[in-house]
């Protein structure tokens, strides 16, 4: 995983992330063996900006049941970054 976008799937857009905007805290969903040095440096290439904290979280996949033959299936799991970013710098991606 050399390229930052290997590292960095998607935005996560919810109430709780666009909560979050206001301190400036953005969330990610990561590639799930990414470590923390690897998504800081993965969202200053991306988005040129200055990132003071990365925190992760891993979310494991809910039980889903499929109605036409009764049996359950899994959601896979998703990892999760919350990224802070430094004072002054922001992503334009997220702006409202």
């Amino acid at each position: 995983m050399t390229d930052g976008r290997d590292i960095i799937v998607k935005p996560i857009v919810s109430e709780k992330s666009y909560r979050l905007l206001e301190n400036n805290v953005y969330t990610f969903e990561v590639h799930s063996d990414a470590t923390k040095p690897q998504i800081r440096s993965a969202v200053e290439e991306i988005f040129g900006v200055r990132v003071t904290r990365v925190n992760t979280l891993n979310r494991k996949g809910k039980r889903k049941r499929n109605r036409r033959n009764f049996s359950y299936g899994r959601k896979p799991d998703q990892k999760r970054a919350l990224v802070t970013l430094a004072e002054g710098d922001s992503i334009e991606l997220f702006d409202v």
